[in-house]
């Protein structure tokens, strides 16, 4: 189902050309960690924005317009976290998971559209957190929280998900994009056996990591890893901080948005 939806995706971008008569299409990439601000580039022809619209779909989502004649929609949840440049990127302010999803930027003057329409792929990394111990029940946060309550003696388990337009068992595997959780050191924590590392049944883009807190994890960091053939896309450094009495545990999410990757 989910290869069927790329190849929809891909043949409504054909469609949309043909019908439009654009001179091109360009095409984008771009990888970043939930919690980071993030810059959509569009293939500015005009001296100005005022027609310039933005429009944005994902696999739960039909296409909402979200940049009209470059006018902000206020009807969309996101819009107070939206901006547009001077020079037509779209700006969004704190990514969260379901920012991802497919990003056009198209011109019109006239009616008649101008220069090449920008497709732009967003991609998101996020983990979210889950403690739990024999003697108290399960707590939970996300990633965009910066505590949870964790201590010594629990088992605390760190979801990282890859958010993506594409078939994660398709196109996100065949083209060797891979997650990993390291150390500090940047060794991959599947070569410790203190840690368990296990991939979703349901799909590649999750990778779990869960282990029993130790007193001297007190400023412990773990990575949470977006690679492609073993380059370095993004990255959710997760640090772990307990309090003075050791009771509670205060984990603070830092996120690393370490390159934009872009294809023509």
């Amino acid at each position: 189902m989910a290869d069927k939806y790329d190849l929809c995706l891909l043949g409504l971008i054909i469609l949309s050309s043909l019908l439009t008569g654009t001179s091109g299409v360009t095409y984008d990439e771009v990888f970043i960690s939930s919690g980071e601000n993030v810059s959509l580039s569009c293939n500015k022809t005009l001296s100005d924005c005022k027609s310039t619209t933005w429009t944005y779909e994902n696999r739960h989502s039909g296409r909402v317009d979200l940049i009209t004649g470059g006018i902000k929609n206020k009807d969309t949840e996101r819009h107070e976290r939206l901006s547009l440049e001077s020079d037509c990127s779209l700006n969004i302010k704190n990514v969260t998971g379901e920012d991802y999803g497919l990003y056009i930027c198209e011109q019109y003057v006239n009616g008649r559209e101008q220069g090449s329409d920008a497709y732009v792929y967003l991609h998101v990394l996020h983990v979210s957190v889950s403690s739990s111990s024999s003697s108290s029940s399960s707590s939970s946060s996300s990633s965009s929280s910066s505590q949870t309550e964790i201590s010594p003696g629990r088992s605390v388990t760190l979801s990282c998900q890859l958010y993506t337009v594409f078939s994660c068992d398709g196109r996100v595997h065949s083209r060797r994009y891979e997650l990993l959780w390291v150390n500090q050191a940047g060794v991959d924590l599947k070569t410790d056996s203190r840690y368990q590392i296990l991939s979703s049944s349901s799909s590649r883009c999750i990778l779990t990591l869960t282990t029993t807190l130790l007193n001297e994890d007190d400023n412990r960091e773990w990575r949470c890893q977006l690679t492609h053939r073993d380059q370095l896309l993004t990255s959710v450094r997760y640090t772990v901080k307990y309090s003075d009495d050791g009771s509670q545990t205060a984990c603070d999410d830092r996120y690393e948005n370490m390159i934009l990757m872009s294809y023509r």
